[in-house]
């Protein structure tokens, strides 16, 4: 009687590192790796020895030291007194604020025009055709320098809203007036806008060297608990839809839960406005106090990223309504649906998923090209770190080195999020 035995395991020897599939892939790994890590440290070295040859080191102490210059613009209180590391902190909320209204206004704008673009209606799809070529063929930095000298030359200078007795009495007009019911002022020097003051605002915390604002963390928290509960009351309105075939009306639910607590939030804060006013006496003097005044050099950049980035995302999106079969809205059409209703429901849900992966791209695009913002003497990230603070401590390497991390860190975060919104609406198999 035979029986059976297993064979005998083979001993392991270094050539099976090379000649085994089994280890060769990770052979081949750590070779790679352990090559990178000498380059790394090769140029590591070398930096530091380049830079110890001109007696410097590296070192970001110069972040805590005074800057001395202004920034026009800020969202968190600053001064020339103010630290290097705070002056980094405000050009980095300039780059984010730029970067998410012109990822918001493009998206907006883009989809429009690329569902216009398709449009059966002869002259339409032509014009947006007309602005796609335009926009599109045109460098970014050529744009945000038009735009900037438009609003700069073609707007009238603050002393032209002023009304004297004489003109008064003689019954004549400023050469210039304001809009919106008095409220809103658009100079040579900036774009002047009603502001919202607080009576009862929370108060702020300092945690080292950032300030907390209670006040801006609980409209925050306002407005994502909302945003929560909306997307809840519409995610059982499909259930029901789904259930019994008939969808029940939400829309006033939504705007209740959407506005009544942001509403209800501002009342106890003690909302009001500040309206500006033009002051000063002396031709050069007179401009408009009170209020926010927004630079024209974050407008230009602003309309540049909108109006370029608007024609490159509105191709994305007339490709991925093209990738979709013909049959889906002939179904659609022949189910009574309407050409709105069929874009909205049929088509665009299914086009995101050939839209969101070069979209993820454009955003990426959109808030490196801020940085063009330096032309038009706006302050972000790349000209309080990369400018101004790097000309005056002569950190080179420290200064690019943060800034290029902070880049880096700004595109992970959008891409993570943006593809996990890629797997929510992707297919789901069974």
């Amino acid at each position: 009687m035979t029986l059976a035995t297993e064979p005998p395991k083979a001993h392991f020897r270094l050539g099976m590192l090379i000649n085994d599939t089994r280890y060769r892939s990770y052979t081949i790994q750590i070779i790679v790796l352990i090559l990178f890590l000498l380059g790394v440290a090769w140029l590591a070295n070398n930096t530091i020895e380049n830079l110890a040859a001109k007696d410097k080191d590296i070192n970001f102490g110069f972040l805590w030291n005074r800057t001395g210059y202004d920034i026009g613009q800020h969202l968190i209180p600053y001064s020339n007194d103010s630290t290097h590391f705070r002056a980094a902190l405000v050009g980095l909320l300039n780059t984010l604020v730029v970067a998410l209204v012109g990822c918001i206004l493009s998206t907006i704008l883009g989809v429009i025009i690329g569902v216009l673009r398709l449009s059966k209606n002869w002259l339409v799809a032509r014009l947006m055709t007309v602005y796609i070529e335009i926009f599109r063929n045109v460098p970014l930095l050529l744009w945000i320098i038009v735009v900037f000298v438009v609003f700069s030359e073609t707007r009238p200078s603050p002393i032209d809203f002023r009304v004297t007795e004489a003109m008064t009495t003689a019954g004549e007009k400023p050469a210039a007036s304001m809009m919106f019911f008095d409220s809103v002022a658009i100079t040579n020097r900036g774009t002047n806008i009603p502001a919202p003051l607080l009576s009862r605002p929370l108060p702020t915390i300092e945690v080292g060297p950032i300030s907390l604002n209670l006040t801006l963390i609980a409209i925050l928290a306002v407005i994502a608990g909302s945003v929560y509960a909306n997307r809840v009351l519409l995610r059982r309105a499909a259930a029901t839809q789904e259930a019994t075939g008939f969808r029940p009306t939400t829309w006033w639910k939504s705007t209740l839960i959407l506005a009544v607590p942001f509403i209800l939030l501002m009342f106890a804060l003690g909302l009001h406005w500040e309206y500006p006013v033009l002051t000063g006496k002396i031709a050069k003097l007179v401009n408009f106090k009170g209020g926010i005044t927004i630079a024209h050099s974050f407008t230009a950049l602003t309309v540049a990223l909108t109006l370029y980035y608007a024609s490159v995302i509105a191709e994305t999106v007339r490709a991925g309504i093209q990738a979709i079969s013909r049959g889906q809205p002939e179904a659609a059409y022949a189910l009574g649906l309407r050409p709105s209703r069929t874009m909205n429901l049929v088509i665009l849900p299914q086009a995101l998923r050939v839209i969101i992966p070069p979209l993820i791209s454009q955003y990426l695009s959109l808030t490196k090209d801020t940085s063009l913002g330096i032309a038009v003497s706006y302050l972000d990230l790349r000209g309080t770190l990369g400018g101004i603070t790097l000309n005056q401590t002569g950190r080179e390497l420290e200064c690019m080195t943060l800034m290029m991390l902070i880049y880096l860190i700004i595109s992970l975060i959008i891409s993570a999020v943006m593809n996990a919104y890629n797997a929510s609406v992707k297919l789901k198999e069974r």
